[in-house]
């Protein structure tokens, strides 16, 4: 394993960022404006007003291109196949943006001496347990969109390269589509909410991630290769959850707690994905925000207060 110390123009990285336009690569962007490495940002979507390379990531020689031209020292692969229920329809793109990408990436890396920071998930573990996941426990994933992420990680791992694998839970963020969102439109609207409490894990605040990814790159902390797990502290069910961001956005709906039997999906989801984060916390010196105050700031962020 060799120090992350590049020779370059007064030592700044060449960091580049796949997924740029989802909720981590849109957090990225604020965090890094004030990091001093170079960032390239990229995604195979566009948004208008915002500054994105086009990218295809499942396109080997496309990755290498860019890679060479930019002189990429750190890639930070936030791109993944995230609808977990049309997963189960459309295994083969999920396997290809989860799996095959993500071994693109890595071999790429390996090839240049890069180091890759890639994204897991908690939906690695079956959820069976009734205590925090640790990394070392085994994996036994439920559907096809923990099956492919897990095949993901372990390609990041098979190719040699120098990465480090964050697992995260119950992402959400001012951007894009998730849960915090969903909820305080729905409470805003409706008198009355189901939603399931037998579920349990922590939501991740993208912003507390995002600001990891870039400690870890600024600080030159990339030799410290490995899987960590990372979500805000605390542990709720989707039922607490929702209530907590009805309560914290201001608005006056009923809502009631109900099984997931109630409402059955096309996937299957972990019933218990809380992550320990002892690892992380040790090795890297940071404190986690707990959820509730997390959730204060984003919701705030949405409002524009």
């Amino acid at each position: 394993m060799r120090d992350f110390i590049f020779v370059t123009i007064f030592g700044i990285m060449n960091v580049l960022v796949t997924g740029a336009n989802g909720q981590l690569g849109n957090e990225l962007r604020e965090a890094a404006a004030k990091c001093r490495d170079r960032f390239v940002f990229t995604d195979v979507t566009s948004v208008p007003g915002v500054e994105t390379v086009y990218l295809d990531i499942t396109n080997a020689d496309a990755v290498r291109i860019i890679c060479d031209s930019e002189r990429i020292d750190v890639i930070v692969n936030c791109a993944a196949y995230t609808n977990v229920d049309k997963a189960e329809d459309d295994s083969a793109t999920a396997m290809l943006l989860n799996s095959t990408a993500a071994g693109i990436l890595a071999d790429v890396a390996k090839e240049r001496g890069a180091a890759l920071i890639h994204i897991s998930t908690d939906y690695v573990f079956h959820g069976d347990k009734t205590i925090p996941c640790r990394e070392d426990w085994p994996t036994d994933p439920l559907g096809v969109y923990g099956s492919t992420k897990l095949l993901g990680e372990r390609k990041v791992l098979e190719s040699g390269c120098d990465s480090i694998i964050f697992r995260t839970a119950w992402l959400y963020s001012p951007f894009g589509k998730n849960f915090v969102k969903t909820m305080l439109n729905l409470t805003a609207e409706r008198d009355s909410l189901k939603v399931v409490f037998d579920q349990v894990g922590t939501p991740t605040y993208a912003k507390d991630l995002a600001e990891l990814i870039i400690k870890v790159i600024s600080e030159n902390k990339l030799s410290n290769t490995g899987i960590y797990h990372f979500s805000n502290e605390g542990a709720i069910s989707w039922y607490d959850f929702a209530k907590a961001i009805c309560e914290i956005g201001g608005n006056s709906c009923d809502i009631r707690p109900c099984h997931t039997e109630d409402y059955p999906s096309k996937a299957q989801r972990p019933r218990f994905s809380v992550l320990d984060k002892t690892k992380v916390k040790e090795t890297f010196g940071i404190a986690i925000p707990y959820w509730r105050d997390s959730l204060v700031d984003c919701i705030k962020r949405i409002k524009g207060i």
